[in-house]
């Protein structure tokens, strides 16, 4: 048995959705008061673990229990409380919302069914949690085990109601009881077959938890992406489909990712980034080409924070008999046979796959060299048109120059760049401090004239700013500052040695240098103040309704968009405010609840409305200059 008086050394396992909407629907209203503050009590409780068992101290005589012997809590009877009310009490209620959510697996329904899961499971864990799940590939396990229209339809309306709930509250007051009900309408949506608007519902309440927490790791727009896809998914999964429309069978997504067979390949490693979802989860996506030019993921993704998305990278790759590492095979190479493929190209790794290390090539030959080849705004445009933040066709491959840092307001270690004749902004691919990627940025702009040779993700932004993953030297170049070979920027923290042509500055010095020349970022274009309508439906989300509902005037903001020529957004930040602060009267007089239903739909609206515009003008501040004229 494993004692420890800190509460927060003994992780708590996690719970399955339905466990803790259980729990919480069967309080009674006044224990429903105080479940929030059972719950942060709970925490600074000292634990203990025995086995499969994890223990909490609720006081000096009340144990609480969590058996979880698969590795997560499956049914309520599994939490057991010791106190006198148990088990009508908040403990176990209180514990189950303080856990982290389960993950979900599917049910399969036949021994078929549970062969090909084996065979197409990824290696080291589950698929990328930020990305949708991919549209459904007809199988007789699928097909028969979907249910009727109505089903699905009430579902996707409940979840709807739930999603509303939590522009109504805001973050600060969607509570524990609040993220039960966002979970139950997730069960509820996940054996009516939604599984993406399920899967969008769980990362809603892990967005919400790590809000409240104070979580650094927590960032307000990613969390409004979040919710804002799942009402999107829900509207439309709500109402009969209708020709022209969204194909409900990619918005309701399938229970795991199908995988066909792939025959031999032949890979080339290329880069590793590292991954930390919002969904709760952690870990690496090691990137490859095959000798046609065509790009695979090997991930290794599972539940964990940043501390498993560091030491991901030295993990074996679990395909095969590849006896190597993921840092190693993004500097190498594999032979693969018997290979299976999801459709967005990620590797399985089932019984019949065998794979073997093999050699791999620099980035300035074939294969690996074709990708740098392919058009900067072809590249462009294939990123804006995917619909999934972690795909392969997010990924841009190009040269640039860096010219020195830049002063942002609450966005630190931003470098300006030379690229294909435009000024790009470069930003770290994430800023949590135990990935090396704020680090080799200052390191970066510390030597202006640096030649680069880079693995980005586009960031859509009014002006042109990009998120390196990988960087490596030039091939060909003038004598002058470059890379010695190609580095992953999220593990590899850059020393003198990784450079040729210059002398880097220690970590201070390159620090201090920074702050002291960093010039002053380009204001936006005055032309698109999109942020005044981003701010709003942000603020709605963060305080919720009551804070657009407040006394004031929006006057100035609309007219600046009217006069930007965002008429349109205009109008739809008239419409949110209104629906925010109209309330009817009954016969007597007194005030009646806000409509819940049309303040979501104008939060949807602008919201979505803000993101599109925002993704058009990335396109148009990517547009290249004339080569002509360039040179």
């Amino acid at each position: 048995m494993m004692t420890d008086s800190a509460a927060d050394s003994v992780a708590l396992p996690p719970v399955a959705p339905e466990v803790t909407a259980e729990l919480a629907r069967a309080l009674s209203p006044r224990l429903r008061k105080r479940l929030d503050a059972a719950a942060a009590k709970l925490a600074a409780r000292p634990r203990s673990t025995d086995g499969a068992t994890v223990r909490i101290a609720v006081d000096d005589d009340t144990t609480l229990e969590l058996h979880a012997p698969t590795g997560a809590v499956a049914t309520a009877d599994a939490i057991r409380c010791g106190c006198l009310l148990a088990p009508d009490c908040v403990h176990r209620a209180a514990v189950a919302a303080l856990a982290p959510v389960a993950e979900q697996r599917p049910e399969d329904e036949s021994e078929a069914a549970e062969a090909t899961a084996e065979a197409a499971d990824t290696p080291g864990g589950p698929d990328d949690p930020d990305a949708p799940p991919a549209a459904p590939v007809p199988d007789a396990s699928t097909v028969a085990s979907a249910p009727a229209g109505p089903d699905r339809s009430a579902a996707a309306t409940a979840l709807w109601q739930a999603g509303a709930a939590v522009l109504e509250s805001g973050i600060e007051g969607a509570g524990a009881l609040l993220q039960a009900e966002l979970l139950h309408a997730a069960h509820a949506a996940r054996l009516a077959g939604l599984y993406r608007p399920a899967a969008l519902a769980v990362a809603t309440v892990n967005g919400l938890r790590a809000a409240r927490a104070a979580d650094p790791g927590h960032r307000l727009a990613e969390l409004t992406a979040t919710v804002q896809e799942l009402l999107l998914v829900c509207h439309a999964l709500r109402r009969p489909p209708a020709p022209g429309g969204p194909d409900h069978a990619a918005l309701r997504g399938t229970a795991r990712r199908p995988y066909t067979p792939g025959g031999s390949l032949r890979l080339y490693g290329l880069c590793c980034e590292p991954v930390l979802a919002r969904s709760g989860h952690a870990g690496v996506v090691t990137w490859t080409v095959d000798a046609d030019g065509a790009l695979f993921a090997l991930p290794d993704v599972a539940p964990g924070g940043a501390a498993r998305a560091a030491g991901a990278a030295r993990r074996t790759v679990r395909l095969g008999d590849a006896a190597c590492t993921h840092q190693e095979l993004a500097r190498g190479g594999l032979i693969v046979s018997g290979a299976t493929v999801s459709p967005d190209r990620r590797l399985g790794a089932g019984r019949g796959v065998r794979a073997v290390r093999a050699q791999g090539v620099p980035w300035h030959e074939e294969p690996a060299a074709a990708l740098w080849r392919t058009p900067l705004d072809q590249q462009i445009a294939r990123a804006l048109d995917t619909a999934e933040p972690g795909s392969a066709a997010g990924l841009i491959f190009t040269d640039l120059t860096v010219l020195g840092p830049v002063r942002e307001p609450g966005a630190p270690d931003v470098l300006a760049a030379a690229c294909a004749g435009l000024t790009v902004r470069i930003a770290p691919a994430d800023e949590h401090q135990d990935l090396a990627h704020r680090h080799n940025l200052r390191r970066l702009a510390a030597t202006p004239g640096l030649r680069l040779r880079v693995i980005a993700r586009l960031v859509p932004a009014g002006h042109p700013r990009l998120r390196l993953l990988a960087a490596g030297p030039v091939p060909g170049t003038e004598p002058g500052p470059g890379l010695r070979a190609p580095v992953d920027l999220g593990y590899h923290r850059l020393q003198r040695a990784d450079l040729t042509g210059t002398d880097l500055p220690g970590p201070a010095a390159s620090h201090a240098s920074n702050a002291s020349n960093a010039t002053p970022a380009p204001p936006e274009p005055a032309a698109a103040p999109l942020h005044l309508l981003r701010r709003r439906t942000q603020a709605a989300l963060a305080a919720g309704r009551p804070a657009l509902a407040q006394p004031g005037s929006v006057e100035t903001d609309r007219q600046r968009l009217r006069h930007a020529g965002l008429s349109t957004a205009a109008d739809l930040l008239d419409e949110l405010h209104r629906a925010a602060a109209d309330r009817p009267r009954d016969v007597f007089g007194r005030l009646r609840p806000a409509d819940a239903e049309r303040f979501a739909l104008a939060w949807l609206a602008a919201d979505h409305y803000g993101d599109r515009a925002a993704r058009a003008l990335c396109a148009a501040a990517w547009a290249l200059p004339d080569p002509a004229r360039v040179a």
